[in-house]
Formats: C-alpha cells, structure tokens, sequence
C-alpha cells in the first residue's frame, strides 16, 4: 500500500526485508482494520476460497495480469505450478509479501513469501504440494511472467518470516489459531536470467 516502507533485517541476513505492504496495525485506517477482522472470521473462511480466487483469476485475466481484485488489500501474484498428483499446470492467484532486494547487494535476487494459510482451514492448500513436488515454478507479478524457485522455510528462518507475516497482515495468527497444522511459509527466488 502506499507509503509504508520496506521492514528491514527480516528474513535472509542483511539487506532483506519484507516489504510492509499491508502491516503495520498502528497506522491501519478504519476500513483496513474491518477487512482484517472480517477476514479472520470462520464465515470469512468458509466462503473466501471458492469466491475470492475466481474473481481474482477474472481481473488478472481482463488486465492481462496487471491487477487481481484482492490486490486493493494485499500485494498478490498468480502462482502456475505443477500438480503433485496430476501433472498438469494450476494457476492459482495468491497474496503474497514482496522482499526487497533478498540476499543484499547490488543485482540482488527478487523474492517473494507466500504463506499457506488456507484461510485457516484444517488441511494444507494444494498449491503447497505443488511446490513441496516441483519448486521450480512461474509466477506473473503486475503483468510480468516471472520463473522463480520455492523453498520451504523452516526454523528460524520460519520464525523471522512469520513474525513479519503477522506484521504485515494479522489475520494470519486467527488462522493458525484455529488449526493444528502449522502453516506453510514458502520463499519464491527469481531464477537468474540464462540458466
């Protein structure tokens, strides 16, 4: 969202953050605060998955990938993966915490976190299958098809991003509060140009 600036020292050493597109509950205006408790509601979560991402699929598509309808909230990409099981391309449209610069330095790596809280459902969302089987995937982020590679966070490297996660939209600890499985948190790397 717009002035909110990039969390610094989160993630990958030095020189990464996750970039605060939606964090930050002090400075949240009335209506972001009223979708964040909507969100977190069960009713939220029992209708959110089968209307949210075929809206989202239709705007992408009638933008040609410039915008997706939950993006007014959250910054959010379309994830194309390979089913586990099937073999076949699912596209899937995801919010998601953009990073600045991963890895520090100049030409730094662009990088991405999804978190897969299936809206604080009992079961894994299948796209994390997906990449847990195939993490070699593309993205299309504001328009531009992009391939990167998922790695599954774990320890405390989970933990920083998960600390962030909870900074940048709330509502993710409703949903892990709700269920036993821990919550997936992936980081999607920018595979270098020529390889």
């Amino acid at each position: 969202m717009k002035g909110m600036k990039g969390m610094r020292g989160v993630g990958r050493g030095a020189g990464s953050g996750v970039a605060a597109g939606a964090g930050g509950a002090a400075r949240a205006g009335v209506g972001v605060r009223v979708v964040r408790r909507v969100s977190a509601s069960r009713g939220f979560a029992r209708v959110a998955p089968h209307v949210i991402p075929a809206l989202d699929r239709g705007v992408h598509r009638l933008t040609r990938g410039r915008r997706m309808l939950s993006t007014a909230m959250l910054p959010g990409l379309v994830l194309t993966s390979t089913g586990a099981r099937s073999g076949l391309p699912r596209r899937t449209p995801l919010a998601c915490m953009p990073e600045d610069g991963a890895g520090g330095g100049a030409g730094a790596a662009r990088s991405w976190i999804l978190v897969g809280s299936n809206f604080g459902r009992p079961g894994h969302p299948a796209w994390t299958h997906n990449l847990l089987a195939q993490p070699r995937v593309t993205i299309s982020w504001r328009g531009t098809d992009v391939t990167v590679t998922a790695v599954l966070l774990e320890g405390e490297e989970r933990a920083a991003v998960w600390a962030a996660a909870l900074a940048f939209w709330p509502p993710y600890a409703a949903y892990q509060r709700r269920i036993s499985r821990e919550i997936r948190l992936f980081r999607l790397t920018e595979w270098p140009s020529g390889r």
